[in-house]
């Protein structure tokens, strides 16, 4: 019996990853986003093996529970194709790939949670929030194209480390330190809230008139100082809220 070809055309890449895009369409409280795994490599499957109980083997093997974060799963799903591509010329077992997964799903969900959701969103509506005086309704689109922007292309990028490098992508991760990079996106958008702050402050004293709106600014002011201060020295953000509200009341009583 000839060797299967394992030899995998540009076209079937592209449309694992674009597949991938699609992890969670059929999440399910199973098995979580295995369906949508199965889904994205099919196409490299039905190249690696022919019809019947290779390729089916193949599938059932990535219908076991999976679940990590959706950007980054696009690493896991390039190193899985790379993996598929060793079992088909017999240089691995399938277990290998079981593994991969099993191993890598947890501390990818945790970075990507911590780079998407916590860091790169916060700080692109944060900047995005602090050119509406300029920009207006046009914030909304330049907040859509700058997310997705960097998602999409860390995404690419993350596949194809998958894809080269498969068990290695774990030091090319950890190369590029996304947590620093988390941190600094995190300081813009602290910094681009207080920004946006402090022009609503002074633009809200001034429409107020009267002769108390310059301390109803320097009020506003003060009040963002001391929750960052708050904040920084971890005092419960429940308690910062309500200590907020308070003023503000105490400001509408007296002003």
């Amino acid at each position: 019996m000839s060797a299967p070809d394992t030899s995998l055309p540009s076209w079937v890449l592209l449309r694992v990853f674009l597949r991938s895009l699609f992890l969670q369409a059929s999440w399910n409280p199973k098995g979580m986003q295995n369906l949508g795994l199965a889904y994205a490599i099919y196409p490299v499957l039905r190249h690696l093996y022919p019809e019947g109980a290779a390729r089916e083997e193949a599938v059932r093997r990535h219908l076991v529970f999976f679940n990590t974060h959706p950007y980054v799963a696009a690493a896991i799903v390039g190193g899985v194709v790379n993996h598929e591509i060793r079992i088909a010329r017999g240089e691995e077992t399938p277990d290998k790939v079981v593994a991969f997964k099993a191993a890598l799903m947890g501390p990818l969900a945790a970075l990507g949670d911590g780079f998407f959701w916590l860091s790169l969103k916060p700080a692109v509506g944060a900047v995005c929030a602090a050119t509406v005086p300029l920009l207006g309704v046009w914030s909304v689109p330049l907040f859509l194209v700058l997310y997705n922007l960097v998602h999409v292309l860390l995404r690419v990028k993350l596949y194809w480390l998958g894809l080269s490098l498969g068990d290695r992508l774990v030091e090319a991760v950890a190369r590029a330190n996304l947590p620093t990079r988390g941190a600094k996106l995190r300081a813009v958008a602290a910094t681009s809230a207080g920004g946006l702050a402090a022009w609503l402050s002074v633009s809200f004293g001034t429409n107020a008139g009267g002769a108390r709106a310059p301390f109803l600014a320097a009020g506003c002011l003060a009040l963002g100082v001391a929750s960052y201060v708050l904040v920084s020295r971890r005092v419960p953000n429940y308690v910062v809220l309500y200590l907020a509200a308070g003023l503000a009341c105490a400001a509408g009583a007296f002003l």
